[in-house]
């Protein structure tokens, strides 16, 4: 049954009539999108299904000129205007392309996936210079850079498990002998790449520690291991500021210490408990309030791990299993932010 939250979502996006936006969506390539599970091609389908034009571009093609003989300047990209489809296998048509400075759309959404690395951190720069000019941008990309994705708990350590974070391989060594088992992981995977469970009596302790730290030259992340992971790694949507009402929780496979769904883990959406729902309305609010519309935070037990801020996925899986349009719901917040009712 809907809770309260969801009715307040659902009444948003059931909202008068509205005029027809042109967004566009800072992706990578198409190609590589999975539409079956993909949330940037739910948000796609959603935006059309709300009346809106949707253009792609591959973040590769950002570049930004100036103005030059009476010519207009600014941030610019390769549009393709695209037409969704609902078969998963053949999910778009491509209706036309065509380089575009960045303020012939009414909202910009970023939805590059990690690597965090120089060409992304480039991509907000250059976003940021469309924002100056006028377009709307969300996430807002200095929000983007603000927040490292694992490094963010560290602003909210009442809700965190015991973490430490260092280069420093004693550091690391000392936190490994006190909380005897625990997880190590790079500030920039994502999926549950690189991602290490250490005994304190674990053989391979050292190398691993060594590889991981790349021998003390690479800042990680070392969190007490929680068992709770058993039950899930719980990722609860933020949109607008607001708590989705369904987590999913991603369950390891046998044998496996990561609930990620890249790494064999089973997404099984649930209800928010009222620990997740405390954690989620705490920084809803403050999160929105920086320019980040769409966050997606991971939960294991009572404990909060990291904030996602890049491009946080899990809207298909939770609509499939509990019929809550968290893409639609996000669309709904970007017609807000434009002006629409």
């Amino acid at each position: 049954m809907p809770t309260g939250q969801s009715l307040l979502f659902e009444q948003q996006a059931l909202g008068g009539a509205r005029r027809s936006l042109r967004l566009a969506f800072v992706l990578d390539p198409l190609a590589d999108l999975k539409a079956w599970k993909d949330s940037s091609v739910a948000m796609m389908r959603a935006a059309e299904t709300h009346g809106h034009e949707v253009f792609a571009i591959h973040s590769a093609t950002l570049g930004w000129r100036s103005p030059a003989a009476g010519q207009p300047g600014g941030v610019f990209g390769e549009a393709q205007h695209l037409n969704t489809r609902p078969d998963d296998h053949d999910w778009y048509r491509e209706t036309g392309r065509e380089w575009r400075f960045l303020t012939a759309f009414d909202a910009v959404i970023m939805r590059k996936d990690p690597p965090f690395d120089a060409e992304y951190i480039t991509a907000t720069w250059l976003l940021e210079r469309a924002e100056a000019d006028g377009v709307r941008v969300f996430n807002r990309p200095r929000a983007l850079r603000d927040h490292s994705e694992k490094v963010a708990i560290s602003e909210f350590p009442q809700f965190a498990p015991s973490t430490v974070i260092a280069r420093d391989m004693a550091q690391l060594q000392h936190f490994i002998d006190e909380q005897r088992d625990v997880i190590l992981k790079p500030l920039d995977g994502m999926g549950g790449s690189q991602i290490f469970r250490v005994h304190r009596n674990d053989p391979n302790r050292n190398v691993i520690v060594e590889t991981l730290s790349h021998e003390g030259r690479r800042t990680v992340m070392a969190q007490a291991y929680l068992r709770e992971i058993s039950q899930g790694d719980k990722r609860i949507l933020l949109i607008g500021g607001k708590v989705v009402p369904y987590c999913l929780a991603r369950i390891p496979k046998a044998g496996e210490t990561r609930g990620n769904l890249a790494a064999g883990g089973t997404g099984v959406a649930q209800e928010l408990s009222a620990r997740d729902r405390e954690i989620a309305e705490h920084l809803g609010p403050i999160l929105f309030k920086r320019g980040l519309m769409l966050v997606g935070i991971d939960v294991i037990g009572n404990h909060l791990t990291e904030i996602n801020v890049t491009s946080p996925t899990c809207m298909v899986e939770i609509r499939q299993q509990t019929g809550f349009d968290a893409a639609g719901a996000f669309i709904t917040a970007v017609e807000h932010a434009c002006g629409l009712s």
